[in-house]
């Protein structure tokens, strides 16, 4: 795992752009308390070095990060996360997680692909939570 915290998977067919999945994947880092407060981030060429993507594509991912007031950049140190984005209901350890990590055995156990468990997950999902889950279910 790069600086032992995380290690980014780029998916160059997903139609997201790069350094969106960079921002997407530290900020689900951060929900699930993965990365919390003083974690450094690892470095550009840790990354570059990791994906192959361009360092220019690492820097913006970054940069956008510390625009949100997610990470700080500390010239010549490194960049560390500002703040939680955890909570115990996201936590690894919580009773949430551990039932979908159940149902996701489950569905693997029965032969889904992954293409089959995104689709059948988004589609309860988005029974559940319309119009992009800002709501709470009723």
């Amino acid at each position: 795992m790069l600086g032992d915290v995380i290690e980014f998977r780029i998916d160059r067919r997903s139609g997201v752009s790069t350094y969106m999945q960079i921002v997407q994947q530290v900020t689900q880092a951060m929900r699930l308390g993965l990365l919390g407060p003083g974690d450094r981030l690892p470095t550009a060429r840790e990354v570059v070095e990791a994906t192959a993507v361009n360092p220019n594509t690492v820097l913006k991912a970054y940069r956008e990060l510390e625009r949100d007031g997610l990470v700080e950049a500390r010239r010549g140190v490194g960049t560390f996360v500002t703040r939680s984005l955890a909570s115990g209901r996201t936590s690894v350890e919580a009773p949430m997680r551990r039932d979908l990590a159940d149902w996701m055995s489950r569905a693997r156990s029965g032969g889904l692909t992954v293409e089959e468990v995104d689709a059948l997950f988004a589609a309860v999902r988005d029974e559940y939570f319309p119009a992009g889950g800002l709501e709470h279910p009723s």
